[in-house]
């Protein structure tokens, strides 16, 4: 018999969080969960989003024991800004049975059709900085940290349930090459001359801090067009900037700044944390924090976390400004490729970016979405 219940103690949130890691021990690609992490980012005194948002967990038990979870989540933020009433699910988890789906998600439109909504779409979180996209292409390549992985009968149960395909990411290695691209190299020189951009040289991190806020906000306007995303406030870029650069290197943080020095571009690439967090299965104790210090110093690929530039400023070199320096410090170091993340199939210009690169589109994820009745 399946069960369906919603998340309201201390032991049911450890099980909703624990499950993933349970369900996918020895996958050799999953990247587990950090799961401190992942508990703040559903505590409404931890994540800012929550004064916007509103969630609900469920678990899926079978004879005694958990089988599935999912997250229900309604930005009404967003959805008055685009006049929708549109609800998402996210931490879609399961085994291969597809009632367990079925019933999940039975709980999951129920929950909606109570607050209004006419419209689901996921697996996508609070932000565009959380996990997103069921993967559906790249079962055999090892996850990064993040972003989600799952069996391929996730896309199955879905399908079978009525969801189908609003929008596909893609993803790439991108190869180092084995020297500097003259042509970049070019572009970032005259675009500095001619517009007398600058990229800030720091020699400690600490120095980024104050161009930090600024930063995001300009995140806010560059990915304003992107799927699904929602202006962060100053609460969630306060929390963005502790998550994002605590694991930062200095060598891999690339700040272009314009005559005036206000922030036009930035770039953000950090060692993969993968195999560390796979090590340690999603904890920072006893030796996961060891693990994820040591991969910031030995490591030969690097995920891209952010890339981004001021829309006024779009095709006037300033890509070419951080692709040059990220080139340069990735050959310095003997790093092998660098994974991009998730970009959506329609962004051309952020996939431009990689036509004089050796590529290799290795994922593929996708964001369903269905008519609430």
């Amino acid at each position: 018999m399946i069960t369906i219940k919603p998340v309201v103690t201390r032991k049911e949130r450890n099980a909703f969080f624990v499950f993933p890691n349970d369900l996918y021990k020895g996958n050799k690609y999953f990247v587990p969960y950090l799961i401190a992490d992942e508990k703040d980012t559903f505590t409404p005194k931890k994540n800012p989003a929550f004064e916007y948002c509103d969630t609900w967990l469920f678990l899926a038990y079978k004879d005694g024991k958990v089988v599935g979870r999912i997250a229900a989540l309604i930005n009404n933020k967003l959805n008055e800004m685009k006049g929708m009433k549109q609800m998402r699910f996210t931490r879609y988890d399961v085994i291969d049975d597809l009632e367990v789906s079925k019933a999940l998600f039975e709980a999951v439109l129920s929950w909606g059709r109570e607050k209004g909504m006419t419209e689901i779409i996921g697996p996508i979180g609070f932000s565009d900085f959380d996990k997103q996209g069921l993967l559906v292409e790249g079962f055999d390549q090892v996850g990064m940290f993040i972003t989600l992985y799952n069996h391929p009968y996730y896309h199955e149960h879905l399908t079978k349930l009525g969801f189908v395909k609003d929008v596909d990411w893609v993803e790439y290695k991108v190869y180092t090459p084995k020297e500097l691209d003259p042509r970049v190299q070019r572009i970032s020189e005259i675009a500095q001359k001619r517009h007398g951009y600058r990229l800030l040289e720091m020699k400690k991190k600490k120095e980024v801090i104050p161009y930090a806020k600024e930063i995001f906000h300009m995140l806010n306007e560059s990915y304003a067009h992107l799927y699904g995303f929602c202006p962060l406030t100053d609460g969630q870029i306060d929390m963005a900037i502790d998550q994002f650069f605590m694991v930062a290197q200095l060598d891999y943080i690339y700040v272009v700044v314009d005559k005036e020095d206000s922030v036009i571009g930035f770039g953000l690439m950090i060692p993969s944390l993968s195999r560390a967090m796979q090590k340690s299965n999603g904890r920072l104790f006893p030796t996961g924090l060891f693990r994820i210090l040591r991969s910031l110093k030995r490591y030969d690929v690097l995920d891209m976390y952010l890339i981004a530039v001021k829309p006024e400023y779009f095709g006037r070199g300033v890509n070419a400004v951080i692709l040059h320096e990220g080139i340069k410090t990735a050959i310095e170091r003997g790093v092998v490729y660098a994974e991009t993340g998730p970009e959506l199939e329609t962004n051309l210009e952020v996939q431009a970016q990689w036509k004089g690169f050796e590529t290799e589109q290795h994922k593929r994820r996708r964001c369903y979405k269905q008519v609430i009745k």
